[in-house]
Order: C-alpha cells, then sequence, then structure tokens
C-alpha cells in the first residue's frame, strides 16, 4: 500500500486508462457479438459455423492473439482492443443464441397468432425472455476482458498491465501489487454489477412471460 499512497496519482491514470480499454472493448463486442448470436438462432445452418469460428479465437492464448496483430496494425491501443473484442465473443454470440433457441415455444405461437412478423417477434418478444442470457453471457465477457487487458501492456496498450509487467522486470512486488489490486477490484465491481443488472432483468423477463401468458 505504501507504493499506492506514494504514487497515487499515477495509479489511477492507469486504472482510468484500463477501464477505457475495457468500456471501448466490451462497445464493440457488444455490438458485434449480439446480432452475431441473433443470426446464430435465427439461421440455425449458420450457427456451428459462427461458433467455430469465434471458438478458435477463443482457444488462441491472448498474448499470441494480440502478438498476431501488431504486424497487421501497430502496436498501442488499437490491437488490444481488436484482440479483446475477438477473445470474448465466444460468451456472448453462444449466450445470446441459447437465450433465443430456449424461448417458450408457447410464447411464440401466441405472437405468431397475434400477427406478429419475424423481426416484431424477435424485438417485442424472443429478445426481451433472452435478456437474462445475454447479460449472462456479457458478464462473463467483461470480467475477462478486465483480466486479459493487462496482458495488452505488453503490445504498448498501457492500463494496469504496464504496473504489473514493470514491477515483475524490477522484481518490486509492491509495483506488481499496485497494478493487480485495482485490476482485481474493477473485476469484481464489473461482476457485481452484471449480477445486479441480470437479477433485474430476469425479473423483468419472467413478468412479461406472465403477461403474456394471461394474454393469451
Amino acid at each position: 500500500m505504501s507504493y499506492i499512497i506514494s504514487n497515487w496519482e499515477q495509479v489511477v491514470s492507469l486504472t482510468l486508462e484500463h477501464l477505457w480499454i475495457v468500456i471501448v472493448a466490451m462497445a464493440f463486442s457488444t455490438a458485434l457479438g449480439v446480432p452475431m448470436g441473433i443470426i446464430a438462432a435465427q439461421v440455425p445452418k449458420t450457427g456451428p459455423w459462427i461458433l467455430g469460428v469465434f471458438g478458435i479465437f477463443y482457444l488462441i492464448p491472448s498474448l499470441a492473439l494480440f502478438a498476431i496483430l501488431v504486424p497487421l496494425v501497430g502496436l498501442g491501443q488499437q490491437p488490444a482492443i481488436i484482440g479483446l473484442v475477438l477473445y470474448s465473443q465466444l460468451p456472448i454470440v453462444r449466450n445470446t443464441a441459447t437465450g433465443l433457441t430456449n424461448v417458450d415455444p408457447s410464447l411464440i405461437e401466441a405472437a405468431e397468432g397475434m400477427g406478429m412478423t419475424r423481426l416484431q417477434r424477435l424485438w417485442m418478444v424472443e429478445l426481451p425472455v433472452a435478456t437474462p442470457a445475454i447479460v449472462a453471457g456479457l458478464r462473463v465477457a467483461a470480467v475477462m476482458t478486465v483480466g486479459v487487458a493487462t496482458i495488452a501492456a505488453y503490445v504498448g496498450a498501457g492500463g494496469l498491465g504496464n504496473l504489473i509487467f514493470r514491477g515483475m522486470q524490477l522484481l518490486y512486488p509492491e509495483m506488481v501489487v499496485a497494478g493487480a489490486l485495482p485490476a482485481a477490484l474493477m473485476a469484481i465491481v464489473v461482476d457485481l454489477l452484471f449480477v445486479g443488472l441480470e437479477r433485474l432483468t430476469s425479473r423483468h423477463s419472467q413478468s412479461r412471460q406472465v403477461e403474456r401468458g394471461y394474454a393469451t
């Protein structure tokens, strides 16, 4: 703690930089992963291919994935964000597809009986019911992104990984803890936020299903 207290400005700056990388990566991950999960669920033939492709990225060690991207886009935050987006796709796509395919068939039949189009059914019935599963996938991806983002310091992305790796090189454990502790706390806070969001969406989803049940 003595290092953190004496260098608090640096620790806060790197923590904010780390948080920025996570937020940007998760924004792109969500924008890509949820639509791909919808496609995988709505067009079953594409599901195995989509999950297979993102499964390959998930199997590649994170440091190796960052290293592959460096010759293509250079050093800095760009390869880090691209790598984090690719690395976090599998849980988002898989949970989105699973949530949509597990929607109660009676709800879909009721929506069809009300004359809803396929797009209306997806937007008004299936996605609201599948939201808890989608949020659960985002939760896994977000916590994983916080951790993997520390490794992105190897490609010049900045963040708390700078303190961790510099401390390891200098055999300075206080510096390592100064980088690892905020990263761990950030992961815990992110997880708790998504747990709350998951519970909220679960209650909303259950109420929507009850309303649909009464409507039918």
